[in-house]
């Protein structure tokens, strides 16, 4: 495994001056990562919308798929059949899948795509979204939920993940976690923290087996996840939880409040190991990577961009704006005349106005393409500021042009 295993790697570079935050460089079979980097969702194995070659044409290092998706459709087999995630979705360079624990855990309580994300309401063991049945049980050993798709039963446990994550071949996976909402209560948050801590040395030990089971396989990295919510202790005994085990690298997740992000990844990041990676799991607004970056998170996905664009919500320097209001009816300049994608080059504001109020399915493509562009390019912008010693004032800049309303 140790030879196999050399074919994933961390190195820091420049380190942000008393902070956690650093640029550093990740080594994968399927190419580098420089870091701090922002990657796409493509949860089907695809980012919706958008070509695998318009990706990275407009700079994404990696894009990260859902296990739990995959797994139900079209299954982990076939994608292991057809020689693994980076293949089958023709795309050319680092892959990253999350263990499904989030998929799981929020479609199972009701609340889809997004949980109980603020601290107001009645503290709960048993957190279930309002007039929803529950779709997912957990117990010690794993989760046993109904698809979202056809009502079927299935049931995800540490090994059953690692089975279906091997067998789709992303390049970094994760450790199946269980994930809370900020609504559970504090002996629940405990409960979860030390049955998350159980889990991951059951993914580890498993994830050893099939990297020697699989052994022509090209190598996978493991990394642990960290939650406890909003308490500093559990944060932290889960962080030096997770670094006392074999893992390549760690995840930061959990439900969390917008204020406590930075505060939160600065607790995990003292406690986990600096020579190894840090991947902040479902981040994309500028002011969130700014604080995430400079605690010392080195890599992030987020739905966000391409979600939004869909609904034409589009990104600029200077805020976020729905292009599809009739202010942009006869607006015939690009979105940014500074942004250098594909759809601000060739494209104005009021064509893109046409296509939403035409229901055209070339919007959410055109947009998911800015968009994306720009989360990207941002975090680039970031990385830059860090080698060059100039964070603090690209930060101040950015955000006060973004959020000046």
């Amino acid at each position: 495994m140790g030879e196999k295993r050399a074919q994933f790697g961390f190195e820091v570079r420049t380190e942000l001056p008393g902070k956690h935050g650093r640029t550093g460089l990740v080594t994968t079979p399927h190419g580098d990562i420089a870091t701090p980097a922002f990657v796409p969702v493509g949860t089907k194995a695809t980012v919706k919308a958008v070509l695998p070659e318009m990706v990275k044409a407009h700079g994404a290092q990696a894009v990260l798929a859902n296990a739990y998706h995959l797994y139900l459709q079209p299954g982990s087999d076939i994608i292991d059949e057809a020689g693994g995630l980076s293949k089958f979705m023709n795309w050319h360079g680092p892959t990253f899948t999350d263990s499904g624990g989030f998929q799981v855990m929020s479609l199972g309580v009701g609340f889809k795509k997004v949980l109980a994300m603020e601290a107001v309401g009645v503290r709960s063991d048993d957190v279930i979204a309002k007039g929803k049945e529950r779709l997912a049980v957990v117990d010690d050993d794993g989760v046993t939920f109904k698809s979202h798709l056809d009502g079927s039963t299935h049931r995800f446990t540490p090994e059953i993940s690692m089975q279906i994550q091997h067998r789709i071949g992303a390049d970094i996976i994760f450790a199946f976690d269980e994930l809370t909402t900020l609504l559970n209560t504090r002996t629940y948050q405990e409960k979860s923290v030390d049955r998350t801590q159980a889990w991951a040395a059951r993914c580890v030990a498993e994830h050893q087996r099939l990297t020697a089971e699989r052994a022509t396989k090209p190598y996978q990295a493991l990394f642990g996840v960290v939650q406890g919510a909003q308490y500093e202790d559990l944060r932290r005994q889960a962080s030096k939880g997770l670094a006392a085990l074999d893992f390549d690298g760690f995840g930061i997740g959990g439900a969390l409040e917008k204020h406590n992000l930075g505060t939160i990844v600065g607790w995990c990041s003292d406690e986990l190991p600096a020579h190894k990676p840090r991947h902040m799991l479902g981040i994309s607004e500028p002011d969130d990577l700014f604080v995430a970056i400079a605690n010392g998170a080195d890599t992030f996905d987020c739905v966000n961009p391409s979600r939004v664009a869909r609904n034409a919500a589009i990104y600029a320097p200077t805020g976020r704006f729905n292009i599809d209001t009739s202010r942009f009816r006869r607006d015939f300049t690009p979105i940014d005349d500074e942004c250098d994608c594909y759809t601000c080059t060739h494209y104005t504001r009021a064509y893109l106005h046409h296509l939403f109020k035409a229901k055209e399915m070339l919007a959410s493509t055109l947009c998911t393409i800015h968009n994306e562009r720009f989360t990207i390019a941002l975090v680039d912008r970031i990385r830059d500021s860090i080698d060059g010693g100039y964070f603090d004032d690209l930060k101040a800049q950015t955000l006060a042009t973004f959020y000046k309303s």
